[in-house]
């Protein structure tokens, strides 16, 4: 979209722009009828588009870490919209044993799922690995997505099939994943501490989410399976999300105002991409600021989006 638009917040071809809300862009939308996982729907961008889906009539499960809080804001949801409805189950990303213990309970209630939504992540945190054995900001951010989405995707196939209505997948990528290591992905030294930069190691697994979605976007395709897959920059919002970099990223927003969001706008391309009608059929790509953008080479690379699969699925093997 470009500075400018950013700043003045123009309308694209879509219609909409940085300055439009959650809930404008799903406007009149009529979501009674869908099933939608929210993972981190319990703060920030995640519970705009929590309170957003189910202010639209859809059944929304929030996936989070922190049940109590993800009950307190369904509470809160709930005060303003009574007839919301949203239930909440415990998810922690960092750890595949509890991914599978969410997709097992969420599968064994004999919901449909609709639209799945991989929000939640973390950044810019310390080295440290996860109980699996990988660095944190991959294992959270792109490993434990790629299993839950995996492990939900049957339930997904046989819901568009049944019900004939599109499902959707939305990864929320940044456009971070421009500011990776120089290979894009290091594969080899994924849980190298001495090489590890905590901004360059975000950028590393936000390129993961945008390359997973794009892989995963030709694997349904192929299949004809009626499910659309693409990935998401919200935009720069300050969230508790930002909290292991707070104070730089607070002096950054101060002399850089003009380009950052509110949440209401944080959340918009997430749910335009999750819900709006016209992207009906559209997959693989990349949205920003409510329209399709270009991406790097790197994110556009489907060798490298392939060996990413690959190597994502043999980490998994081997934490088993």
């Amino acid at each position: 979209m470009g500075i400018l638009s950013l700043i003045t917040g123009k309308a694209g071809a879509s219609g909409f722009g940085s300055a439009s809300t959650a809930e404008q862009v799903i406007d009149g939308v009529d979501a009674s009828r869908l099933t939608v996982i929210i993972t981190g729907g319990a703060s920030g961008i995640g519970l705009e588009t929590s309170r957003v889906f189910a202010l639209r009539g859809a059944h929304v499960i929030i996936a989070a870490r922190n049940t109590e809080a993800a009950s307190e804001a369904r509470k809160t949801i709930l005060e303003k919209n009574p007839t919301a409805h949203i239930d909440v189950l415990k998810l922690d990303l960092s750890s595949l044993k509890s991914v599978r213990a969410f997709a097992d309970q969420f599968n064994s209630m004999k919901l449909p799922l609709n639209i799945l939504i991989n929000n939640a992540g973390v950044m810019f945190c310390p080295f440290q690995l996860s109980k699996d054995g990988v660095e944190m900001q991959f294992a959270t951010n792109h490993l434990g997505h790629f299993l839950l989405t995996n492990l939900l995707l049957d339930n997904m196939k046989a819901t568009a099939k049944s019900t004939g209505i599109e499902g959707r997948i939305v990864n929320l990528s940044s456009v971070a994943h421009a500011h990776t290591y120089p290979k894009g992905i290091e594969f080899d030294r994924i849980n190298d501490e001495k090489r590890y930069h905590d901004k360059m190691a975000y950028g590393q697994s936000k390129l993961a989410n945008l390359l997973h979605a794009n892989e995963l976007s030709r694997r349904l395709k192929e299949e004809g399976a009626n499910i659309t897959v693409n990935s998401v920059h919200p935009g720069l919002i300050m969230t508790n999300l930002m909290r292991h970099s707070y104070i730089l990223l607070k002096i950054v927003q101060v002399a850089t105002f003009v380009l950052w969001k509110n949440v209401h706008q944080g959340a918009a391309t997430t749910c335009y991409v999750g819900l709006n009608p016209q992207l009906r059929g559209v997959t693989g790509k990349y949205f920003a600021d409510c329209n399709e953008e270009k991406t790097t080479k790197l994110g556009q690379s489907d060798e490298l989006a392939k060996q990413l699969w690959d190597f994502s699925e043999e980490l998994i093997k081997s934490a088993q």
